[in-house]
């Protein structure tokens, strides 16, 4: 039997804020988090892009040693947003612990910890520089350490999944966690996703000439998704988490209900690991619809995945304008932070949240002059007023990964 999934707590660590507050008034306001890469940076000299979307405020990780030990920065973002949806929803010790609740969590990697020491090893010729990693540095770079942190930290018993699919990696999470709870494999799933500053995840879409080189000494001007400026995605970090919960248990006691969520897709290009693909990605699209039960028109708005590269966005318009016409606003909000990786799914879904409540849709930043190739969907171009029932977060990754997710105001 099917069973409705809802939304009952959110959180997310952005370049634009961390507080529900910071983070509306930073879209609102038209803020950019983008910096320029900070110096202490190894190896920064020989990247050609030299922006970044950085996490640079305190925040206090009110961790005991006993959890810390484990955790690099990544852990460290995803057990506070975690934290932070897990109080929220008032959920108890008893239920927590009982097997009923599960982690959907992840990222593209650990922490560079155990990178930093090779990079240490080979630039001084010793390998005694090997010594610099600790015993449970492997802890805190398995792929899979923010869902058992996660865990560890809150007693978690229930399923684990950890995906790690680049930039659908939180998508991926959100939509696992909404299955495994729409079908009865448990009542509750804590899902998101973190990312943290990794100078190889830099030189990777550096050396790929997928970033942005021509904004180094004015970052907030990039990205600038849809426009005919863009010239490449910028690197972030961050995270960001939601509590799904079934319907009648989050009802029953009493949960303040945000969202519900009423539609996934997941499916692959099939082709090509790196250059996007319009047909992969209308398929993602149309099956997300088919899942949801709605059909096209009743979508108000979608945060697309809008990198700013120069074929993606191309791309992903088409798709838009191939399934659903003009008629959905349209918004790229790595604008405002970059591109945080394995956390965008769950931040844009966060942000679209804040949104959905509001009664806003924030604008593309640095949307100055469309790409006619892009100028076929709504693109919103200026804070606008909207009452948003149905919204959808798309993302893509390399391997021809693709994601939709639907979510739908709570009435």
């Amino acid at each position: 039997m099917e069973r409705r999934v809802v939304i009952t707590a959110a959180s997310a660590i952005t370049p634009i804020g961390h507080t529900r507050e910071e983070i509306v008034a930073g879209l609102e306001n038209g803020v950019s988090g983008v910096k320029k890469l900070r110096e202490d940076v190894e190896l920064a000299e020989f990247i050609h892009s030299q922006v970044f979307g950085t996490v640079d405020y305190d925040i206090d990780f009110d961790f005991k040693r006993k959890y810390r030990k484990t955790m690099g920065p990544v852990a460290y973002y995803a057990c506070q947003v975690a934290k932070e949806v897990i109080e929220k929803t008032g959920l108890k010790s008893e239920f927590i612990t009982s097997g009923r609740l599960g982690v959907a969590f992840g990222s593209i990697h650990g922490s560079p910890t155990v990178q930093r020491g090779i990079y240490r090893c080979f630039s001084s010729g010793s390998s005694r520089e090997f010594a610099a990693i600790g015993a449970v540095d492997y802890l805190k770079s398995m792929v899979h350490t923010t869902a058992v942190n996660i865990t560890k930290m809150f007693g978690i018993t229930g399923r684990v999944i950890s995906s790690s699919t680049a930039c659908t990696t939180s998508s991926q999470s959100i939509g696992f966690g909404y299955e495994t709870v729409k079908y009865g494999l448990q009542d509750a799933m804590l899902c998101g996703g973190a990312d943290e500053y990794d100078t190889a995840t830099v030189a990777v879409f550096d050396n790929l000439l997928a970033c942005s080189t021509d904004f180094n000494d004015t970052p907030h001007l990039t990205p600038r998704p849809f426009d005919v400026r863009r010239d490449g995605l910028v690197v972030g970090e961050g995270a960001g988490a939601v509590m799904l919960e079934e319907y009648e248990f989050a009802r029953k006691r009493g949960a303040d209900i945000l969202a519900e969520v009423i539609g996934f897709a997941c499916n692959n290009n099939g082709g090509d690991m790196i250059l996007p693909n319009a047909r992969g990605v209308s398929a993602a699209i149309r099956i997300g619809i088919d899942n949801a039960g709605i059909s096209p028109d009743e979508v108000d708005f979608i945060c697309a995945h809008a990198t700013a590269t120069k074929m993606g966005d191309v791309v992903e318009a088409q798709a838009i304008d191939r399934i659903y016409g003009d008629n959905p606003y349209v918004s790229g909000l790595k604008s405002y932070m970059g591109h945080t990786m394995a956390a965008c799914g769950a931040i844009e879904m966060v942000l679209t949240l804040y949104m959905m409540q509001d009664g806003f849709i924030a604008p593309t930043l640095n949307l100055d002059e469309i790409d006619k190739r892009c100028a076929m969907v709504r693109h919103v171009t200026g804070l606008l007023e909207k009452n948003i029932r149905i919204a959808t977060i798309q993302n893509f990754a390399f391997g021809g990964v693709n994601t939709t997710l639907f979510i739908k105001k709570f009435e």
